[in-house]
């Protein structure tokens, strides 16, 4: 499926029948053929050619808010582009950065420097390209109110950038990433100096880690909430349905919108736990949930 073009393309290298289990926080079994990207410039001759030879391809970063079928068709590209060293090293009033940088890495910085806003994604596991394709945030706000500019490779190998505005973003949403575009950097900026900043993230890491099951093996959260003031979790902890368990995967006892892999949990269960939440709430609520954590080829 994949040519000795690709095999031997600098910046690539191709791992068939791979375990992917490992590259979704939640763990679950999965398999197929992974293609770790270490430089923009192999998406340019990649892309095209998986398209050109109607290969399926799966972006997958660090896996927090993503599930993986146990098959996998096509290939799973993985971004590997390193972070400048230098980059963490002096304060400057916007940065640029690889897709692949960990948020961890950008709230270090925050915390060394005291950037305000960067407090928004605290203890989010993921990538900061996964991070900007879904918008993601938390009760302190949202990531894509800090991004200025994105720059993607297209399905046909161009590179293009993207200039953030007001209508890019929504609730857990982007409106710029076209079907098939990697997203390969982005430039994100900050709102100021404040030294309260590295008290305020570690209170607010200290306050997730009491509230959500942070140690496990799960996928972040499970459903997206049906309205800004109606969390998801509230609404399956009145249903009765924390600590639920199908097999190894089990609704957290800590926040029902999580869920827990606590052996060797597999997409069936997980599928039934989903069916079952979704049925309560639809029948007592009326609300249909929307799920959150994203599913390819479902």
């Amino acid at each position: 499926m994949i040519s000795d073009q690709i095999r031997n393309l600098i910046g690539v290298e191709v791992k068939d029948d791979c375990d992917l289990a490992s590259f979704t926080t939640m763990r679950l079994s999965s398999r197929g053929t992974l293609i770790e990207v270490l430089e923009t410039q192999a998406l340019v001759t990649l892309l095209p050619y998986l398209n050109n030879h109607q290969i399926p391809y799966l972006l997958l970063g660090w896996g927090a808010n993503q599930l993986l079928p146990p098959e996998v068709p096509g290939v799973v590209l993985h971004l590997k582009m390193p972070v400048s060293p230098e980059s963490l090293e002096e304060l400057k009033p916007e940065y640029d950065f690889p897709a692949s940088a960990g948020l961890n890495q950008l709230t270090a910085l925050a915390i060394k420097y005291g950037l305000k806003g960067w407090e928004v994604f605290t203890g989010i596991p993921a990538s900061l390209g996964g991070a900007i394709y879904m918008n993601a945030g938390t009760n302190l706000g949202e990531i894509g109110n800090l991004i200025r500019t994105v720059t993607l490779v297209t399905p046909t190998g161009e590179i293009r950038t993207e200039m953030i505005g007001a209508k890019s973003f929504s609730y857990r949403k982007n409106y710029f990433v076209k079907p098939g575009e990697v997203i390969v950097s982005a430039t994100i900026a900050h709102q100021g100096i404040d030294q309260a900043i590295s008290q305020k993230i570690k209170e607010y890491l200290e306050y997730r880690k009491k509230t959500q099951p942070l140690a496990t093996r799960n996928c972040g959260c499970v459903f997206k909430n049906p309205h800004p003031t109606i969390p998801a979790g509230k609404l399956i902890d009145l249903l009765g349905l924390k600590d639920l368990q199908m097999g190894d995967l089990r609704i957290s006892p800590k926040h029902g919108n999580f869920m827990e892999n606590t052996g060797k949990a597999n997409w069936d269960q997980f599928s039934s736990l989903i069916s079952i939440i979704r049925y309560q709430m639809d029948l007592w609520y009326g609300i249909e949930f929307e799920l959150e954590v994203k599913i390819p080829y479902h």
